[in-house]
């Protein structure tokens, strides 16, 4: 992985967001996105959402349906900082609780994440994320 020092230190910032994520807080999560154009979202359950405003709505309706007591990792495949722009693609592996389900669940998403650097911050841009259907199939 050839990642700058600072966008390495982001990552584990990152990580803390995706944990509070899973809890239902999206709070975190506002914080790293962008509030500037443009900034888009593929979501897991497919379709695509594009603006800043609306993708930190989208993903702050999309945090209410998890309840405490979720986990989650990170598994970075590689990533990159250059620049102003960095990514990181990977898997988020997760045990979350759904509010309305007594039962934990669990899923596997690939992941890749785009960011950009503003005001000498690392901000999202993008993330597409979906189901890795082998995880599944096990």
């Amino acid at each position: 992985m050839n990642l700058d020092d600072d966008f390495t230190a982001f990552l584990e910032r990152r990580r803390a967001v995706a944990q509070a994520y899973v809890n239902g807080d999206a709070g975190p999560l506002g914080e790293i996105a962008t509030q500037s154009n443009p900034a888009s979202f593929f979501p897991p359950n497919g379709g695509r959402e594009t603006g800043a405003g609306h993708v930190t709505a989208v993903n702050a309706r999309g945090s209410r349906s998890f309840g405490e007591g979720g986990e989650t990792t990170l598994e970075i495949l590689h990533g990159q900082a250059s620049g102003d722009l960095a990514y990181w693609t990977g898997l988020q592996h997760a045990v979350v609780r759904l509010n309305g389900h007594s039962d934990p669940v669990a899923t596997h998403l690939r992941v890749t994440e785009v960011f950009r650097r503003e005001d000498g911050e690392w901000k999202m841009i993008h993330r597409h994320a979906d189901t890795l259907v082998e995880a599944a199939a096990r």
